[in-house]
C-alpha cells in the first residue's frame, strides 16, 4: 500500500496596495498679494466675511431645525435636552456624517456659495473642481455626557507628496476662545516630509477608527509628536472666527476639534474641493454612486486605490477616500432607530452641484 502525500497549498501572498504618488501640483514660490501668501507660509488661513452674517444665521437655523427633525425632544433653548438621548448620533460630541446629512440641501447650498467656490478656484488655479461629501458640526457647550480628549491628527498619508488636499470650514456662529472649534498647528505642513522621513506609528487614541474601516489618510499624533513640531517652531493655535468666516488648512497640517465650554452652540460645515483632474475614472464612478445614494465620504474629494485581485468596495476590497460611509449610527449597541438613508431636505440639483459632485463634466 502506498501512502498519499498531501501537500499544503502555498500561502497567498499579502496584497499591499501602493498609496504613494508623485506631487499632484507644484506651487513655485511667489507673492500673491492676498490670503494665499499666509496660507502657503503657515499651511492655514482664515478668510473673513466669505458669506454675510445674515446668511450664516440662515444656516444656523437650518442646522437647529435638522436636529429637531429627529423628534428626540431637542430644544436649543433648554440645556437639559443637550444630551445624546435628545440628539442624533454624532462623533466627538457634534460631528455629523450619517443620516444622509452630507447631502442635505443646506450642505449643498454651503458648498455652492459663490465665494466658497471662488476660494478653491483661486487656491488651485482652476475652475474645474470636485468636492467631498463631508459632514457638519453642531456642538453643544458644557455637555456632561461626552468624554473628550484632544486627538491631534493629519488627513494625508505619509506616502503622499506635496499638497494634495486642502480642507475648509465655513463658520456660522460666533466662535471665540471658549466656544470650541478648530485647533491648528501652524507651520506643521512644511515639516510633514521631515517628520515622516523616519518610521512613525499612528497613536492609539481612544477615538481612532477601527482598522477595518481603512482610512488610509488619517495619522494620529502622540503628545511626543506634538512636542516635536513645537520644538521646531510650530505653534498650536485655537482658530477664532465670526459668523461667515472661512478657514482653510493643508491636509498635512496637524489639527483637531475641541468642544465648546462657553454658552455658544458651535455651527460649521466642512467643505473640501480639489481639481477634477486629480480624480481617476473609478473615483468619479464612486462619487456618482455616493451622490445618487446620499452617502458621505471622507474629507478627500478625489482619492481611490484599488487592490489588485479584488473586486468591489462593498466587500472591503478598495481603499478609498471616496468610500461610501456605510457604517450605521449606533445607539446603545444597536443601529439608531432614527437612522435614515436620505436627507430630510434633498438638494436642488443644478449643473454646479452635478459638476462639484463629479457627476457632470465641465
Amino acid at each position: 500500500m502506498s501512502a498519499t502525500e498531501v501537500k499544503s497549498a502555498p500561502a497567498e501572498p499579502e496584497v499591499k496596495p501602493d498609496f504613494s504618488c508623485p506631487d499632484l501640483v507644484v506651487f513655485e514660490p511667489r507673492t500673491y498679494g492676498d490670503w494665499r501668501d499666509e496660507f502657503h507660509k503657515n499651511g492655514c488661513v482664515v478668510i473673513k466675511n466669505v458669506i454675510s452674517p445674515e446668511r450664516a444665521q440662515y444656516y444656523r437655523e437650518k442646522q437647529i431645525q435638522w436636529l429637531k427633525n429627529f423628534e428626540l425632544g431637542f430644544d436649543e433653548n433648554d440645556e437639559s435636552t443637550w444630551t445624546a438621548d435628545h440628539l442624533p448620533v454624532s462623533f466627538k460630541g457634534g460631528m455629523y456624517f450619517a443620516y444622509g446629512s452630507p447631502h442635505e440641501r443646506m450642505s449643498w447650498e454651503a458648498r455652492t456659495e459663490p465665494a466658497v467656490i471662488e476660494i478653491f478656484e483661486r487656491l488651485w488655479e482652476t475652475k474645474e473642481l470636485i468636492c467631498s461629501f463631508d459632514g457638519m458640526n453642531i456642538s453643544m457647550p458644557r455637555r456632561k455626557d461626552v468624554r473628550w480628549s484632544p486627538w491631534p491628527h493629519c488627513d494625508q498619508n505619509p506616502e503622499r507628496k506635496g499638497m494634495q488636499a486642502v480642507q475648509g470650514l465655513l463658520n456660522y456662529a460666533p466662535n471665540g476662545p471658549k466656544d470650541g472649534g478648530l485647533m491648528l498647528m501652524k507651520g506643521s505642513a512644511k515639516l510633514f516630509d521631515e517628520f515622516f522621513a523616519y518610521k512613525r506609528e499612528s497613536f492609539d487614541h481612544e477615538d481612532a477608527p477601527p482598522p477595518e474601516i481603512k482610512f488610509m489618510d488619517l495619522f494620529l499624533f502622540s503628545e511626543k509628536d506634538v512636542k516635536w513640531f513645537q520644538e521646531r517652531g510650530c505653534e498650536l493655535v485655537k482658530v477664532n472666527m465670526e459668523p461667515g468666516d472661512f478657514v482653510l488648512w493643508d491636509s498635512r497640517t496637524m489639527h483637531y476639534a475641541c468642544l465648546p465650554e462657553g454658552d455658544q452652540i458651535r455651527h460649521v460645515q466642512y467643505i473640501c474641493m480639489t481639481p477634477r483632474r486629480f480624480a481617476t475614472p473609478e473615483t468619479l464612478e464612486l462619487k456618482r454612486e455616493c451622490f445618487e445614494n446620499y452617502t458621505g465620504t471622507t474629507h478627500w474629494p478625489h482619492w481611490y486605490v484599488s487592490v489588485p485581485g479584488l473586486v468591489r468596495y462593498d466587500t472591503n476590497d478598495v481603499l478609498s477616500n471616496v468610500r461610501p460611509a456605510k457604517e450605521k449610527p449606533m445607539r446603545d449597541g444597536k443601529v439608531c432607530p432614527k437612522d435614515r438613508s436620505e436627507p430630510f431636505e434633498k438638494p436642488v440639483v443644478t449643473d454646479t452641484v452635478l459638476r462639484l459632485a463629479g457627476v457632470k463634466a465641465y
